[in-house]
């Protein structure tokens, strides 16, 4: 279980996030939503100590993860920010770098490394990128490529910032499938997902943060139940029951 208790964290004296509490459990993917420039990005650098955080805590399985090294904190938690630095390097060699976390100086890489990066770059379906140069990948290539390097990294808890962007519907469809099953081999997935009605249809647990703060938090059910979708975002959400269960959709209030 990853717990975020009074979270508080901005940038320049100018508090973005505050006093955020989430539950997040194992095993399990929780959707974070909110409008733009709500502080989820925030949120979620604080979370993982990216982000330097004012005041709170951040327990992982009872762990004060926030009072350890950087590097410990690396080899428990992967971070996947929206916006990257396109580094001149190979997919190989960036998938590689989800490894840095377990080595010492000088970083040379074991066995045990390729193999990670091999498995990452396997279930992302992108070994026959290995060789390419990442600055040349189309948008969605290069997604691929940075999300097999957060599952290079091997860690309990994996932290996506909207990592659909770029893709197209199928590719969504397979990212979320993967989450899922990364769940189902006991990680805690905590996503921020851009698309409402994705997040409802296919999230365990969502939380809905407005204003540097989460206002709520339950399953898909709850919080649609809830009402607070429709005062945070401002739009009418409905759903309709099909054979594969409810589907969510947005129009305007």
């Amino acid at each position: 279980m990853l717990e975020v208790t009074g979270l508080c964290a901005g940038y320049a004296g100018r508090a973005v996030v505050r006093y955020a509490s989430i539950r997040v459990p194992e095993g399990k993917i929780t959707a974070l939503l909110g409008p733009n420039g709500c502080g989820k990005t925030t949120l979620l650098k604080a979370i993982c100590g990216v982000l330097p955080a004012s005041g709170g805590r951040v327990l992982l399985g009872g762990e004060d993860v926030l009072a350890l090294p950087r590097r410990q904190i690396a080899q428990r938690m992967a971070y996947l920010a929206q916006s990257r630095h396109i580094p001149e390097i190979t997919v190989e060699r960036l998938v590689l770098h989800g490894r840095f976390a377990y080595l010492r100086y000088p970083r040379r890489y074991r066995p045990e490394d390729h193999a990670a990066a091999q498995a990452a770059m396997e279930e992302m379906d992108i070994c026959a990128l290995a060789g390419a140069p990442l600055r040349q990948l189309s948008g969605g290539q290069r997604q691929k490529a940075y999300i097999a390097m957060a599952l290079a990294q091997d860690t309990p808890v994996i932290l996506l910032d909207e990592p659909t962007t770029f893709l197209d519907v199928g590719h969504q469809l397979q990212l979320m499938r993967q989450a899922r099953a990364l769940a189902q081999r006991g990680k805690t997935v905590l996503m921020i997902v851009h698309d409402l009605a994705q997040a409802l249809r296919t999230a365990d647990g969502i939380a809905l943060m407005c204003e540097g703060r989460v206002k709520t938090q339950g399953t898909p059910d709850e919080v649609y139940a809830s009402g607070m979708l429709e005062a945070v975002f401002g739009v009418h959400v409905g759903r309709v029951h099909t054979r594969g269960g409810w589907q969510y959709y947005c129009e305007e209030s």
